[in-house]
């Protein structure tokens, strides 16, 4: 979000409408725990020819160790691991929605 915010075309106040957002939001450590699930996801896709990009994969990873459904559009990449849910916020009838 950061990284959007820098490049558009009004970084200032999107910066500042980022930080509110992330201000309410807990941040939870990628750990031990999340490391191994991406060692894990990794190898598993990389074996099955279906890798994902190296960001979408620690989001992915952190999700899953922690039990948490991952809400997102892009749900191309990450249907594709094994044990996450994934929730398409876009969908109609979606909660996120």
């Amino acid at each position: 979000m950061l990284y959007g915010a820098e490049k558009s075309a009004r970084p200032e106040a999107n910066l500042g409408v980022v930080e509110g957002f992330a201000a309410r939001l807990a941040v939870l450590p990628f750990d031990d725990k999340a490391a191994a699930h991406y060692g894990q996801i990794r190898a598993e896709l990389e074996r099955k020819g279906t890798p994902i990009g190296p960001y979408d994969l620690m989001i992915a990873a952190h999700a899953r160790c922690e039990g948490l459904t991952l809400v997102t559009h892009n749900v191309r990449e990450f249907r594709r691991v094994a044990g996450l849910r994934v929730e398409n916020w876009m969908s109609p009838g979606s909660r996120s929605a």
